[in-house]
Parts: C-alpha cells; sequence; structure tokens
C-alpha cells in the first residue's frame, strides 16, 4: 500500500466536489460557497490549537486531519492547485523565516 499525500487529498476533494451535495460532505460545502468552507476552516484551525494547547495527542492528529481537508475544500472553490502552495513553501525555503517574513510589505 502506498503513502496516502495531499497529492491523494486534493484528488478525492476535487472528485467528491461534483457529487450532488445531498451525498456528499464536500460536495455541500462546495455548494455552499467559499464563506461558509472558510468559516470551517477556521473552526478546524481553532480546535487544532486548542488540542495543541492541551496536549492532546489523539485529538491534535484527528484535528489536523480535518484542518488539512478542509483547506483542500477551500483552494479547491478558490481553484488554487496544491502545487501552487507547495511551490511558495519551496520559495520561502531559500530564506529563513526572519527574512521572509522582514520582506513582506508592512500591514
Amino acid at each position: 500500500m502506498s503513502e496516502f499525500t495531499l497529492g491523494d487529498l486534493e484528488k478525492i476533494v476535487a472528485q467528491r466536489a461534483k457529487a450532488p451535495p445531498e451525498e456528499s460532505w464536500t460536495a455541500k460545502l462546495v455548494a455552499a460557497g467559499q464563506t461558509k468552507a472558510a468559516k470551517k476552516l477556521g473552526e478546524e484551525a481553532v480546535e487544532t490549537v486548542i488540542a495543541a494547547v492541551a496536549q492532546d495527542r489523539h485529538d491534535l492528529v484527528s484535528e489536523s486531519a480535518d484542518l488539512l481537508y478542509h483547506l483542500m475544500v477551500v483552494l479547491n472553490i478558490a481553484d488554487i492547485p496544491l502545487q501552487d502552495v507547495l511551490a511558495e513553501l519551496q520559495r520561502r525555503t531559500g530564506q529563513t523565516g526572519l527574512q521572509e517574513k522582514a520582506s513582506r510589505a508592512p500591514s
């Protein structure tokens, strides 16, 4: 059995997004739109932080899986391929985090 990757998850999300909303949670989220999907992503991010702070390994793994899944849904709705995100991460590895942060325009 081969290792499961984020690329695999991206493909599954894309496939399930095309199903009727009454048959797939993914399709239901996509049909509800980016605002709903992004709010769900935010909820999962908070739950992941809570699990990390609580040092609950089991919940941290579970919530991290939910977080990654919902991120893939948000990216799918925005039509942003995972490869674009990975390319940005690769670009950033050429400098330290402090250098990258300093290069951003002030907000």
